[in-house]
């Protein structure tokens, strides 16, 4: 079989960063109905370019089957919106963002960002794949229109004169199978005097931190700040600062505009995460072959906590139902037996079972009627927040546990 090409610079894939086995698409839950029918699984093996060091899955699913019905909404979580609010009032501030401007989101959710420009008066626009999502946007005030984002989107949107003074694509870059299309699109969009902002997990800090459990089969690409800055320039692209974030375990915030737009000064934040990158070897393909070995060490550590509090008689129930935790939990080949149910937050996940791991998922309610001994916490990013929301736990002893840079019980 031949070895797949790398979505970035065309070059043949033989290098790999990860292999988590196969695995069912992470936001694929399952009704109860469903629970009798066979489960696709495709293989989760991540790889990563010796040329371009692009971290990468081919495409196994099309991004049609995976986003068309989507169940994540970005709205559920507190922190993601006072993010979004934060970011909201720095750009109408630094950019004076006007009546008279445009924001653009691509990926724009449930409108959990936009709505807080559409507060201060901007005129917005998203564009969002998920019909089910954007309906959810449009009650809120804000404009979406239903489409995959692309130079052909890119090109429709400017015939009728859609140029945004701000473009803003959280946490999508790496949903792209057709990298270069995606790209490509953007300065379609922008005016000449425009400002970009794309934010995304960075490499460094899941190599660093051991987030294998963000890989998975909606995430096609993994990035260095290395590899976004050359994506963009090979479209007319040029970054001129960047903003490091605590947000999903480590986040890039990077700032592009046209490459003929010479008013913004490249910052000195720009080669310093160059440079820490440059520290870390990526720009160097063997220092992605010692990933592997730390997550079968973690994957070690989880069934021996699971498998030890099952003897022991101990109770554990799981909090959140993320996509990166049914990676961990198909990874792990963790089911019910170990972890009876989680509960999330959302509705739209209430009653379902997770893929593949066929865990039940209940209201947040059922944390206090059932009393576990642990309370282990999918979502690693959000930590914090669910333990605030679910501190009441402590008061029959239950504890926290988290997975991720490693195995951790917290009081």
């Amino acid at each position: 079989m031949a070895a797949p090409d790398c979505r970035s610079c065309g070059a043949a894939l033989h290098r790999s960063f990860v292999d988590l086995g196969a695995a069912p698409l992470s936001n694929a839950f399952l009704t109860a109905a469903q629970l009798h029918a066979m489960e696709p699984h495709y293989p989760l093996r991540a790889l990563v370019c010796d040329q371009c060091r692009l971290v990468q899955l081919p495409e196994y699913a099309p991004a049609e089957t995976i986003f068309t019905d989507y169940l994540y909404f970005s709205s559920y979580s507190d922190l993601w919106l006072r993010h979004a609010e934060t970011f909201a009032a720095r750009m109408t501030s630094e950019l004076r963002l006007s009546p008279e401007s445009l924001v653009i989101e691509i990926a724009s959710n449930d409108g959990y960002l936009l709505q807080y420009f559409v507060h201060r008066g901007i005129p917005v626009l998203g564009i969002e794949p998920a019909a089910n999502v954007a309906a959810i946007a449009e009650t809120i005030g804000v404009p979406t229109e239903i489409a995959f984002f692309g130079e052909a989107t890119a090109r429709q949107l400017a015939r009728r004169g859609k140029l945004a003074d701000l473009i803003c694509a959280n946490n999508v870059l790496a949903h792209v199978p057709n990298l270069n299309d995606f790209v490509a699109g953007l300065p379609l969009i922008l005016r000449p005097t425009g400002t970009l902002t794309v934010e995304f997990p960075h490499l460094l800090q899941l190599i660093a931190q051991r987030q294998f459990d963000t890989i998975y089969h909606e995430h096609f690409s993994y990035f260095s700040l290395l590899v976004v800055e050359r994506i963009f320039a090979r479209h007319g692209l040029r970054v001129f600062d960047v903003d490091r974030l605590p947000t999903h375990g480590g986040s890039l915030r990077v700032y592009a505009c046209h490459r003929a737009d010479t008013a913004r000064e490249r910052t000195s934040r720009v080669s310093d995460v160059l440079a820490e990158e440059a520290a870390a070897g990526l720009d160097d393909p063997a220092s992605y072959d010692r990933f592997a070995a730390g997550v079968i060490d973690l994957k070690c550590q989880v069934l021996d906590f699971l498998i030890t509090a099952r003897r022991d008689g101990r109770r554990v129930a799981g909090y959140g139902a993320p996509a990166k935790g049914n990676t961990l939990l198909n990874y792990c080949g963790i089911g019910p037996e170990l972890l009876p149910f989680t509960v999330d937050r959302s509705p739209h996940k209430q009653g379902r079972f997770l893929p593949g791991s066929r865990i039940p998922v209940l209201t947040p309610e059922h944390i206090f009627e059932a009393r576990p001994d642990y309370l282990f916490i999918l979502p690693w990013n959000l930590r914090d927040e669910i333990i605030g929301q679910m501190a009441a736990i402590r008061d029959w002893g239950g504890r926290f546990v988290v997975a991720i840079p490693h195995l951790q019980v917290l009081a």
